[in-house]
């Protein structure tokens, strides 16, 4: 394995999450297709070293996230700056619960969820300055 290429994330409502991951997060849209054949949008969105896909499709079914369902738990974003992001997710009406430190890294977190209610993280990254 060499490293995560994407993570495919499957919408309720195609042209909101769209809006959110790319207007409100601030993922570049690398390319965007409809699928005619499956009734389906896919757009494609530069993430940094790993890109999301958004799908649309007819009726898919809700995703169980509370209490924690089996499987993939979160989608965690590094940030250099976690109170400048969390400002700007509060500016566009996104709510941030309390930021946390994890307690083995020391790292500050916090967690929102995008339109469909998927928890995504926050996770500012600090890089010490030399060795």
């Amino acid at each position: 394995m060499l490293s995560i290429h994407h993570v495919a994330i499957i919408c309720s409502d195609y042209a909101r999450s769209r809006a959110f991951y790319r207007d409100v997060l601030g993922f570049r849209v690398i390319r965007e297709v409809f699928r005619a054949e499956r009734e389906s949008w896919k757009c494609d969105l530069d993430a940094g070293n790993a890109q999301i896909e958004l799908f649309s499709f007819p009726a898919p079914p809700p995703r169980p996230s509370r209490p924690e369902a089996q499987g993939l738990r979160h989608l965690a974003f590094n940030v250099d700056d976690l109170d400048a992001q969390v400002a700007r997710l509060a500016a566009a009406g996104v709510a941030c619960e309390p930021i946390r430190v994890d307690e083995y890294t020391g790292q500050r977190f916090t967690f929102f969820a995008d339109p469909d209610g998927l928890p995504l993280e926050l996770y500012e990254q600090i890089i010490s300055q030399g060795a």
